[in-house]
């Protein structure tokens, strides 16, 4: 049986920028085994697997995997996925689209610009803010010295549907020369549990932007994500949180992927509400290729 599927750069500005992501339709035939063997055929940081072309309890079940396992949330997987069905299927403007994953119910907006679609917006779940690793251990698995770190704020735990380490760096130099110690990373997910590090900078290759961002994450079976939209997510809550605890709202631009060729952009809005913190994450799609599996 044929397995049609979607190559599509999310975060994408440009052709061939972005991260890549394989959305596949009308799934359910296909069991957990047969997604992760997909998942590890196509590689790349995340595939999309949404089960029907009709949606159940208001919206459509999607699963995502890595290369290595099913993650149960992923902004990129998401803003992706909408973006196939309203080409793909819908074929007429709709303002949202819901889906069902793992971590929740999450709704993508999707803007229109021309006549076709702009931006798509992931509205993320509500924003925890988890333990503090020690710096030591942190430092060692990227390879860079403590002194590197940003200690005016912490390095913590976050999670809006996945749990990222957010590390603030004092330069963008330290996060260019961020590599992986793997040694010292089973050391730390041994210790912690943590497996993603998300790095970041206030200081940008562009000057248009707000921060230059690196992610890491080899025991999801991504050694370096071009881009990250749940990583996004987390950082405008630690920046509302700490980097700017005045502010009742941000609106940043983050720059990821240059250090694996992938240049991406991701657009990040936080916002203070209810007592809470309301995380929405955007970008751009562009389709690259479809095709089929046999």
């Amino acid at each position: 049986m044929e397995h049609t599927f979607y190559l599509v750069d999310v975060f994408a500005e440009g052709r061939y920028s972005g991260n890549q992501l394989a959305v596949f339709r009308n799934a359910s035939s296909l069991s957990v085994e047969d997604m992760r063997h997909l998942a590890r055929e196509v590689h790349f940081s995340e595939t999309a697997f949404i089960l029907s072309d009709e949606p159940r309890d208001g919206g459509f079940d999607l699963r995502v995997f890595t290369p290595l396992e099913e993650i149960p949330f992923s902004g990129h997987a998401v803003l992706g996925a909408a973006w196939v069905l309203q080409r793909e299927l819908m074929h007429r403007p709709v303002d949202s689209i819901r889906f069902n994953l793992g971590a929740g119910s999450v709704q993508a907006d999707l803007v229109y610009r021309y006549g076709g679609i702009d931006t798509v917006w992931v509205n993320h779940l509500p924003p925890q803010f988890l333990a503090c690793p020690s710096l030591d251990s942190v430092a060692a698995a990227i390879g860079l010295d403590v002194s590197e770190i940003d200690t005016r704020w912490p390095v913590q735990e976050v999670s809006t549907g996945l749990c990222f380490a957010m590390v603030p760096l004092r330069s963008l130099l330290s996060v260019r020369r961020a590599k992986v110690v793997a040694d010292a990373l089973s050391a730390l997910t041994a210790s912690t549990a943590i497996r993603a590090l998300y790095l970041f900078a206030s200081e940008t290759y562009d000057a248009g932007n707000d921060f230059h961002a690196r992610m890491f994450a080899p025991s999801f079976g991504i050694p370096e994500d071009p881009a990250t939209g749940a990583g996004a997510g987390c950082l405008v809550a630690y920046a509302l949180r700490y980097l700017h605890p005045d502010r009742d709202a941000i609106d940043a631009r983050i720059e990821q992927g240059y250090e694996v060729r992938r240049p991406s952009i991701l657009f990040a809005r936080g916002a203070r509400s209810d007592g809470g913190l309301s995380i929405t994450v955007g970008g751009r799609v562009m389709m690259a290729a479809q095709g089929h599996f046999v």
